[in-house]
């Protein structure tokens, strides 16, 4: 069936559906919002057009920095510092976490870069 809500096609595993949701806020912006620490602001060289590249075409996941396979968190050397960007789910009033990631109309998803020292 070629309606998402009749398919009768298999779902793709939790970690997956994660996942995919991370990609589209990460690789495209959207489904959640992006949050750069005052930090990342202050470096002489910050480009936001380029923190947006980098991010959208990160692909080092692996076992250490991605465990449970959701592409949540990562590293990238951009404007002369090392930075992290993290991916953290939270309910619709963002007050708590979210019961279920894998459920984009129930989570809220905030990607924040940051330098490796305010970690």
């Amino acid at each position: 069936m070629d309606s998402e809500n009749n398919c009768t096609c298999a779902k793709p595993p939790r970690a997956e559906r994660i996942a995919r949701l991370n990609d589209a806020l990460r690789k495209r912006g959207e489904g959640g919002n992006l949050v750069v620490t005052a930090g990342v602001l202050s470096l002489s060289d910050f480009d936001p057009i380029a923190l947006a590249k980098a991010l959208a075409k990160y692909a080092a996941f692996d076992g250490e920095n991605d465990p449970h396979g959701e592409r949540d968190f990562g590293d990238v050397h951009l404007f002369g510092a090392d930075l992290f960007w993290k991916i953290d789910y939270y309910a619709l009033d963002r007050k708590y976490g979210s019961d279920d990631p894998a459920n984009e109309a129930v989570t809220a998803r905030v990607l924040t870069v940051m330098l490796v020292s305010e970690y």
